[in-house]
Order: structure tokens, then sequence, then C-alpha cells
């Protein structure tokens, strides 16, 4: 992969902040109406495995459900000798039971994984996910600030907040259930899209400590400069581990589906925003402290 013309990520990135802005938008819009699909963990009730020698389906349970008296608010995932069966209460031991005498009865060697989340554990785990994604943030922006600069440090959280409210906004727009494996996928791309960044952040204080600034086009042209000689390691990067994440999708168990997928889509968009939001969004920034320099000069 070569690139003979340079970009100019600079004057193009017009572009994609408002093609970002609009997906912001839809984003804010649909978190609104929708919300997101929480999954047990984040919600009080009961979560069923159920691991089968042959495979049933939700026909055949639903009426059980009925009868026990629990079918409402009832989510059914039947799967290849497996099934899963969400409550939104918290099931007791009676129900318990009686769930799994009957369905032994149309499959004798069933077994069971049953978990449970009260109110308070719902409502701890949730705080507990928000805190997590934060104090990265804010350890990111210590760790920059210190190693690089304030505006490094405020392109990269604009980057990285980019990237987690958009896996966020896909979650929601597909209804796709956020667990604890979701927190953890989204811890997982912030890490590597900060990795991404800071790649080239170092290429550009590398070169902003030979160049001779006179000019905001100068500014401009150490910035493409920079971009363009770390675009293709950002790309195969990307792509190496994207092809990975992919066939993890594809080919992976039912329990890392979800944190398969969030990584997939949360790969595309940490390398683009890596490129075209962080870095022009720095230029942004020094750009005025520059024309302020110059305005106290004249």
């Amino acid at each position: 992969m070569n690139f003979k013309k340079e970009i100019d990520f600079v004057h193009i990135s017009k572009y994609y902040y408002t093609i970002s802005i609009i997906l912001t938008i839809v984003g804010i819009i649909c978190l609104s109406i929708f919300g997101l699909n929480f999954g047990v963990d984040f919600r009080a009730g009961s979560n069923v495995d159920i691991s089968l020698s042959k495979s049933l389906t939700q026909s055949e349970v639903q009426p059980i459900l009925k009868k026990i008296g629990i079918d409402e608010g009832t989510s059914i995932t039947p799967g290849d000798k497996r099934m899963n069966i969400r409550f939104t209460e918290v099931l007791n031991e009676e129900h318990d039971n009686q769930l799994k005498a009957e369905i032994q009865k149309l499959d004798s060697t069933a077994s069971f994984e049953i978990n449970t989340v009260d109110t308070e554990m719902a409502k701890e785990l949730g705080r507990n996910a928000i805190y997590a994604v934060l104090l990265s943030c804010i350890g990111i922006i210590i760790y920059v600030s210190i190693r690089f600069e304030w505006r490094f440090a405020l392109a990269a959280i604009l980057s990285l907040i980019h990237d987690a409210f958009l896996v966020i906004t896909v979650f929601s727009i597909f209804r796709l259930e956020v667990d604890l494996i979701f927190i953890t996928a989204v811890l997982t791309i912030i890490g590597y899209s900060i990795n991404d960044t800071i790649v080239i952040f170092d290429r550009i204080r590398e070169n902003l400590r030979f160049a001779k600034l006179k000019t905001n086009e100068d500014l401009v042209h150490l910035v493409n400069k920079s971009v363009n000689q770390m675009l293709k390691r950002s790309i195969y990067t990307a792509l190496t581990v994207f092809i990975a994440a992919l066939f993890l999708y594809l080919f992976g168990g039912q329990s890392i589906k979800m944190f398969s997928f969030a990584m997939v889509i949360g790969l595309v968009f940490g390398a683009y925003s890596s490129i075209f939001i962080a870095s022009p969004f720095w230029f942004f920034l020094k750009s005025k402290e520059k024309n302020k320099k110059v305005g106290k000069t004249s």
C-alpha cells in the first residue's frame, strides 16, 4: 500500500468532523428514544443458561413458563443444544425448581446455570462501570499531559469519547445487549485507540522539535507530514487486529460474540478517529495558540 501523494488531512478534516457530528446527533437521538438494552448484569432479574443434549425451540419452552406463571417480560434465546432465558424479575427457589423439573421432562440431561442480580447489585454494577470508563479517561488525560502536553491530552480524550460513544450508539440502534462483557470491550477499545493516537502524536512531537513554524501553513504541513508518515502503520495495525476480531466474532462462542462485535466496530472507529479526529483537533488548538502569539507580537 503506497501513498505517493501526501494527503491533506487538516483541510479535509472538516468533512470528517461533519460526519462525526451527524453520527453523534443520531446517537443522542437514538439513546434518548431507545436507551440501551441492559443485560441482567445491569438490571434486576435472573438469567438462566441451559445446556441440552438436543436443541429446543421457543415454542416448546414458552408453554412451560406460562404454566409456572413466569412468562411475563421473559426473553428466550434458543441455540445449538443451548438455551438462554432471561427474566426481568428475580426467580425464587420454587420457580427455579419448577423450571428445572419441566425442562428436564423434555431433556433429562439438561443442566442449568442460574445467575441472579438484585436491584441494589444492578445499580452498583452500573455505577462501577461508569466509574471504570471515567477513571480510565482521567488517567489518560494525566498521562498524556505529562508525557506530551495538555493539547494532545484534550485531542486524545475527544477521540476516545467519540469512539466509545459511537460503539454505544450502534448497540442502542440494534438493541444489542449491554453487559459487563460490553464494558470490557469498551475499555479495550479505549486502550487500543489511545495507543494508535499516541503513535501519531509522538511523530508530531518529534517533527515539532526540528520544525521552524513561522506561519499557519507550516503547522498544517507538519501535521499532514506526521500523519502521512504513520498512515500505513496505523492502517496495517488496525487491519491486522480487525481481521482477528472479525474471525473471533464469526467463529467464536456465543459468550464472546458481543465482545467481538464491539471490538470489530470499535477498531474501525478507533483507526478513523486517530487519523481524522485527534490530529486535526490538536492542530486547531495549536493554531489558536500561534495566532494569539502573533497577535501579541504585532
